[in-house]
């Protein structure tokens, strides 16, 4: 009985769980300019939540690299 409520408690743990959100990096991101322009909008659709994650700060940069390129 005990393994069975082990193995059901693990799995409604595992089905609750997220996958967390790939990061992109500054080059990656330079790279791809639709992948560029799609997290700079979801970042500044909701920026109190997500300015402070790898992506928003990787685009935020990648933004502004490209910028100072085209310059």
């Amino acid at each position: 009985m005990r393994p069975l409520v082990l193995s059901v408690f693990l799995f409604i743990l595992a089905a609750c769980s997220s996958e967390a959100e790939r990061a992109y990096t500054v080059n990656e991101l330079i790279a791809d300019k639709a992948l560029l322009a799609g997290v700079v909008s979801k970042c500044r659709q909701n920026p109190g939540e997500l300015d402070n994650t790898p992506n928003c700060q990787n685009a935020a940069a990648a933004d502004f690299r490209a910028r100072l390129e085209s310059m």
